[in-house]
C-alpha cells in the first residue's frame, strides 16, 4: 500500500488525488492545507486525511510538492529532516530546478514533473525529469503514478522550460482559440450557445480525429482545404495576419518566462 503525502491542496493538487486513487483506490494519501476550508472539503469529497506536512511526509513513501513556487523553498526548509531516506519527492512546482530540491532534501530521490489542467479529467499531458542522483527505479515509479491523470512524456531537465511552453501552457492556447472562434460565429450571427456548442464539439473532434489517425495535422488540414474553397479562404486570412508565426512566438515567449522563473 503506497503511503502518498500530497503538500497542497489546490486545483493541481486535488486532480492528483482524485487521480491517484483512481488509480489505486487503496492508496494511503494524506493531503497538507493551509486552508481549513479547502481541507475539510478535500476530506469531505476523496475520503483522504489532513496533517501538519512533518508528519504527513514523515509516514510518507511518495512526497508530491504541489504548492505555488514561491513557496517551495520554504517548504522543503520545514520539513527537510522529516523526509525518509529513499522517499520520492516529485514536485509539480514550475520553474524550481531538481537540484534546488534535491540540496535541501538530499536523503530523497527526486523528480520534477510539469502536469497541464486537463489533469483535472485525467487528460493531461506531463512532462518528467529526474534529478542526477534519482534512481531510474524512482523516475519509473513517479512516471507510473503521474500517469493517473494523463500521458506522461520523460524529458531531460534542460527541456523543462520547453515543455512548459508546448503542453503545460497549451491548453491556454487552445482556449485562447475556442474564444475568438466564438466571437467569429457570433459575429456571423450565431447566437453564443449555438457558437459554444458548435467551437466546443469542433475542436473536441478534431483533437479525437487527430489522436485516431496517423497523419499529421498538416495532412488532415490539406484532406478538409479544397482549392478555392472556403477553408482556403479562412487559411489564407490566418497566413496573412501570420497567425502561425504568432503562435510559434508566443511559445518562445513562454518558454523564456518559464527560464527567468527558474532563477533564484
Amino acid at each position: 500500500m503506497t503511503r502518498i503525502a500530497v503538500l497542497g491542496g489546490g486545483v493541481m493538487g486535488e486532480a492528483l488525488i482524485i487521480g491517484l486513487l483512481a488509480q489505486d483506490p487503496s492508496a494511503r494519501i494524506v493531503v497538507v492545507e493551509q486552508s481549513a476550508e479547502r481541507g475539510d472539503a478535500l476530506v469531505a469529497r476523496h475520503g483522504i486525511r489532513l496533517d501538519t506536512a512533518g508528519a504527513a511526509v514523515a509516514a510518507a513513501d511518495v512526497v508530491i510538492i504541489a504548492v505555488k513556487p514561491d513557496g517551495v523553498r520554504a517548504l522543503l526548509q520545514e520539513i527537510a529532516n522529516d523526509v525518509q531516506p529513499g522517499a520520492l519527492v516529485i514536485s509539480i512546482a514550475a520553474g524550481i530546478p531538481t537540484s534546488v530540491i534535491s540540496a535541501l532534501v538530499p536523503q530523497a530521490a527526486v523528480v520534477r514533473a510539469m502536469p497541464n489542467t486537463p489533469a483535472r479529467i485525467q487528460q493531461g499531458v506531463i512532462g518528467v525529469s529526474a534529478a542526477q542522483t534519482c534512481p531510474a527505479v524512482s523516475l519509473a515509479i513517479a512516471s507510473a503514478l503521474l500517469g493517473a491523470v494523463g500521458t506522461v512524456i520523460q524529458i531531460p531537465e534542460a527541456q523543462q522550460d520547453a515543455i512548459t511552453a508546448t503542453s503545460g501552457s497549451g491548453p491556454a492556447y487552445v482556449f485562447y482559440l475556442a474564444e475568438a472562434m466564438m466571437r467569429g460565429a457570433q459575429e456571423l450571427g450565431l447566437d453564443p450557445a449555438q457558437a459554444r456548442t458548435a467551437v466546443i464539439e469542433t475542436i473536441a473532434g478534431a483533437a479525437q480525429l487527430m489522436l485516431a489517425s496517423d497523419d499529421d495535422p498538416q495532412v488532415l488540414r490539406a484532406q478538409v482545404t479544397s482549392a478555392k474553397g472556403t477553408t482556403a479562404a479562412a487559411i489564407a486570412a490566418f497566413d496573412a495576419s501570420a497567425v502561425a508565426d504568432g503562435i510559434v512566438a508566443g511559445m518562445v515567449a513562454a518558454r523564456d518566462r518559464s527560464a527567468e522563473l527558474s532563477q533564484p
